[in-house]
């Protein structure tokens, strides 16, 4: 039978992220690639990432969207910040922070302007390699967040290791803010825990005006979800950048 016809395409995807506290001056925007496997009219997502892993192709594919990302955002205010995840494959690759530094260079942005978001697997491997690499990110001045904190691995050991600039709490804890006891406290405590470690709070999926205001209330930093905007493709982030108080200097 003849193999069917299968074709790939990147799709650029950026999510917006809105910081609420009047005395932050910075706003940031996450670009993420999604990969659209396309056969015969269907579309084929989990086994994407695998797939990547598998041929080798997750460092070169993570490279290519980390410039295309620092690219696109020296069009945008000087005051915005573009964030980009970096996978734990990219750590196994020599090289790491030469590649990052030159990305930056190339372009034009200013390293303040990047911030990388890392998840609790990366500091589970090759730890005290992994943690001299985002020192010396640091160093270079680039930005560093936590992704998913509360899930997963979730330990203060790397807290206390690694100052991150910020911490990003899982929207598993923030669908039931309003009326799950246990999640108000677990935030409460996140945010107390970051601000006393001198790092900013992320909270992922917020949907709704009542997780905002909650968040809000609590001196959450920044809201990210669907509330503020669906993700959508570079040239319309332009337009929305263009359109809202995003583009105005705090």
């Amino acid at each position: 039978m003849p193999r069917e016809r299968t074709t790939r395409t990147f799709r650029d995807r950026w999510d917006q992220r809105v910081c609420r506290r009047q005395h932050r001056n910075r706003h940031c925007t996450e670009r993420r690639a999604r990969w659209r496997a396309v056969d015969e009219g269907r579309r084929h997502c989990p086994l994407c990432c695998e797939e990547r892993w598998t041929d080798g192709l997750m460092g070169k594919i993570g490279e290519w969207v980390l410039e295309q990302a620092c690219r696109e955002a020296t069009t945008w205010p000087p005051h915005l910040i573009v964030a980009v995840n970096l996978s734990p494959v990219e750590f196994l690759r020599n090289g790491l922070t030469d590649r990052i530094a030159g990305i930056l260079d190339a372009v034009g942005l200013p390293a303040d302007r990047l911030e990388l978001e890392i998840t609790e697997s990366v500091l589970l491997e090759r730890t005290t390699d992994n943690l001299d690499v985002l020192n010396t990110l640091e160093v270079l001045g680039i930005r560093i967040a936590l992704d998913d904190f509360g899930t997963h691995y979730s330990s203060l050991t790397y807290l206390k290791n690694f100052p991150f600039d910020t911490i990003k709490i899982d929207k598993y804890f923030i669908k039931d803010i309003q009326t799950n006891r246990k999640c108000q406290i677990i935030v409460q405590f996140i945010i107390e825990l970051a601000h006393g470690l001198g790092m900013f709070v992320t909270a992922e999926g917020v949907e709704n005006a009542g997780e905002a205001s909650w968040l809000e209330r609590k001196k959450c930093d920044r809201l990210q979800g669907f509330l503020l905007g669906a993700p959508m493709p570079a040239e319309a982030i332009r337009d929305f950048l263009r359109q809202s108080s995003f583009a105005l200097q705090a």
